[in-house]
């Protein structure tokens, strides 16, 4: 646990301005998820306050999300719909999500986030808003939704526009311009002020006489958490569907925090961060709250404001609870259109279309991206998670597992060796093939690779040796390590001697292991080292 920097007047004014922007999506949040509004308020102040005192990023505000809570809403309605077994279940969703955080910290396996990939996220990303803004349409003009289901809320919404009541159109309307218009001006908290204009207008208005919706009374006396009586199925239902959420979390977590630090030229470690993210979800569960991690709005806004240090972080936490604390009263007059204009405002950023057409400008995981997106509109926010964890996966083995093997020659009278069919320049040593796998080779490739270049070195004329370049494989698993030594054989019955270039120590290791002595003493450093040793 690292000491807190002394505050600074940067974080003061920081702090009571994130502050003011999580009370609505706090709120707003714990709403989408089906849980009264303490819930979200209890999860950001104990997760902003944990996380600032073993976090290491300046800029970031674990509190809810949009994403965890439309994931924890949709694992949420697996179970029995009974109010106290829901708060209780949540409690058991977060605790699961912190011990699998701190178990992976303790693995130090933060660098598995790289497995979802940015494209994947951001499809996920832009399916998951459109889900929730269009969930919010409801809210927002005044009707109760009586489907989830995207392809019935649209036709619904339409049908039922002579019932839509014209006061929650033009509060939700009008919050909802503010929000956008505010949003030009990031040091200002335009959620909170758009939040304390709604409270004014339906206190002075009556509008829960008129039919509009309001929060209501926030309890703010905890209660100690209570353990569910659950069946087993459905602890290991909770268990399933927070696995992924872990995974999504921290990769939305890391993507913000790395972002925010490298645009300050600052370091994080990503096993640190998911420690900190684990101790601030336990510390949210103990106080009966949502998961949480660092968004990318409260991070934003952060930065924006000028926080110097963490201490922004305790100072958002303090402001947050002396807000409800004492303005708890009237927050509950906060109309529920002013918080689904809150929902859409902060998503409206997820929306944008340009991370998407950059990846069609680039050629590159564009349809991966796409079907992302197209899985958690079609699927819903579970199935669709599940399924853009399993592209990013499938995207990954994919590309590991296509065999892509270059030539290498000599460049001019340099002891540089480059690819043949990109430097025409280049020239192969003569009576000598060099190979080199462009991926690192490993159970689903290395027979593919091996039996490439066999061919392609049987196929070659007038040659007596052949050099394969390793330098993309650190290590070696079982599979790879017996295609290499059977790979070895059939150059020997072709008459043809086999020398490994740029071979690791791990590698050479390996092979003495696995008896191939004789292979061990073929390994070079370099590829012209290698050369040298097949020269006639």
């Amino acid at each position: 646990m690292s000491s807190l920097p002394r505050p600074r007047t940067g974080d003061l004014i920081a702090g009571l301005c994130v502050a003011g922007l999580l009370l609505p999506e706090a709120v707003a949040y714990a709403s989408i998820a089906g849980l009264p509004p303490q819930q979200g308020i209890f999860a950001a102040v104990a997760g902003c306050f944990v996380y600032a005192l073993v976090g290491r990023s300046r800029f970031a505000i674990v509190s809810p999300t949009s994403s965890s809570a439309a994931i924890l809403a949709a694992t949420l309605a697996t179970l029995p719909d009974e109010g106290a077994v829901k708060l209780a279940a949540t409690t058991v969703v977060v605790v699961l999500v912190a011990a699998f955080l701190l178990l992976a910290a303790v693995a130090r396996l933060g660098n598995f986030t790289g497995f979802v990939s940015r494209p994947v996220l951001r499809g996920f990303a832009f399916g998951l808003a459109v889900t929730i803004i269009v969930r919010q349409l409801p809210h927002l003009v005044g009707l109760d939704a009586a489907s989830s289901d995207l392809l019935h809320i649209i036709p619904q919404l339409v049908a039922e526009v002579p019932h839509w009541n014209p006061f929650a159109v033009a509060c939700g309307g009008t919050a909802l311009a503010a929000l956008l218009l505010l949003r030009r001006f990031p040091a200002i908290p335009g959620a909170f002020l758009v939040l304390a204009g709604g409270v004014a207008v339906s206190t002075v208005f009556h509008l829960e006489a008129h039919g509009v919706a309001v929060v209501g009374t926030i309890d703010m006396m905890p209660a100690w958490p209570s353990w569910p009586a659950l069946s087993w199925p459905d602890y290991s239902q909770l268990a399933r569907f927070a696995l992924p959420l872990v995974l999504i979390l921290f990769a939305e977590s890391w993507g913000t925090i790395r972002a925010l630090s490298l645009r300050h030229g600052e370091a994080v470690e990503a096993d640190r961060e998911l420690a900190a993210l684990g101790f601030a979800n336990m510390a949210s569960a103990l106080a009966q709250g949502m998961p949480v991690g660092a968004g990318f709005s409260a991070g934003n806004a952060s930065e924006a404001a000028g926080a110097a240090t963490r201490a922004t972080a305790i100072i958002t936490a303090l402001g947050l609870a002396i807000l409800v604390i004492f303005g708890g009263s009237f927050v509950a007059h906060l109309p529920e259109p002013v918080l689904a204009a809150v929902v859409i405002a902060a998503l409206v950023h997820a929306l944008d279309p340009a991370p998407l057409a950059r990846l069609w400008a680039l050629g590159r995981d564009q349809y991966v991206a796409v079907a992302a997106a197209v899985a958690v509109l079609a699927l819903g926010v579970l199935n669709g998670m599940l399924v853009a964890i399993a592209l990013s996966l499938t995207a990954v083995v994919q590309r590991l597992a296509a065999p892509q093997v270059a030539q290498l020659g000599r460049l001019g009278t340099t002891h540089d060796y480059v690819d043949l069919a990109r430097h025409p320049d280049a020239v192969a040593p003569k009576g000598i093939a060099i190979w080199r796998p462009a991926q690192p080779l490993f159970f689903a490739n290395a027979d593919r690779i091996m039996g490439i270049i066999a061919a392609s070195s049987r196929s070659e004329p007038d040659i007596h040796a052949v050099v394969v370049s390793l330098e993309e494989s650190f290590d070696l698993d079982s599979t790879a390590l017996d295609a290499l030594v059977e790979f070895d054989a059939v150059m020997r019955q072709a008459g043809l001697r086999l020398q490994l270039a740029r071979a690791h120590d791990r590698v050479r290791d390996l092979l003495a292991a696995a008896g191939a002595s004789d292979l061990v003493e073929r390994c070079s450093y370099s590829v012209d080292d290698a050369v040298a040793a097949v020269a006639p």
